[in-house]
């Protein structure tokens, strides 16, 4: 089912916007540190980007789309066809938008910016959400859990690295019942210069407009 399809990567997108509960921080040795740094230097480094997404839902449904990002909190996921879905993060609300039944779902990002992969100022190192650092030959991976809240769950990011450079490859989440979403992404180009009209968020039909 689409719409179901389509809110299991909305799910991930709450997830890395949600503040975290407090818990105690991991302890990382100079390796972990060293790599947390890269990555926090890499997605500091991206300030607008697009590409294609490959989305695999935990029943092993497929899906793609295009997507673009604008720092800090904008990202719009535009499924291909036949899918009627749309999402758009405008900073402050992420929605889901339905052209065939005509209704937008919007979801609060509370009072806190996208992190990690949208907020424009990150620091994994203080980060206390963060619980694992993950290498092996090409590749790197950070993973941040949320133990409570709307979305409890955990998110992986993976990373190509090529020893020098970092490249986003995927992001997968797994929810509290465990159940696992990959986001594999492709054909990334940085620093493109995006209109803003792609993050507004335009309700379908005013009587289709749901808060939540």
């Amino acid at each position: 089912m689409k719409v179901k399809l389509t809110n299991y990567l909305l799910a991930g997108l709450l997830l890395v916007a949600l503040p975290f509960a407090p818990s105690s921080a991991a302890e990382f040795g100079p390796e972990d540190a060293q790599a947390l740094a890269r990555i926090t230097e890499y997605l500091n480094g991206i300030e607008t980007a697009e590409g294609s997404f490959f989305q695999i839902a935990p029943d092993g449904s497929t899906d793609q789309g295009t997507f673009f990002l604008r720092k800090p909190g904008r990202v719009r996921f535009e499924y291909a066809a036949p899918n009627p879905n749309l999402i758009v993060a405008d900073g402050s609300t992420i929605a889901i938008e339905n052209s065939e039944l005509k209704t937008t779902d919007r979801y609060p990002l509370i009072d806190s910016p996208i992190r990690l992969l949208l907020n424009d100022d990150v620091d994994l190192a203080s980060d206390e959400r963060i619980t694992s650092v993950h290498s092996e030959p090409g590749l790197l991976s950070v993973t941040a859990r949320q133990e409570d809240g709307m979305v409890p769950g955990e998110i992986t990011i993976e990373f190509i690295d090529s020893g020098t450079n970092l490249e986003l490859r995927q992001w997968e989440i797994t929810d509290a019942q465990g159940l696992r979403t990959i986001i594999a992404v492709t054909e990334l180009r940085k620093g493109v210069t995006l209109s803003p009209a792609l993050f507004i968020i335009e309700d379908q039909n005013p009587f289709g407009r749901r808060e939540f």
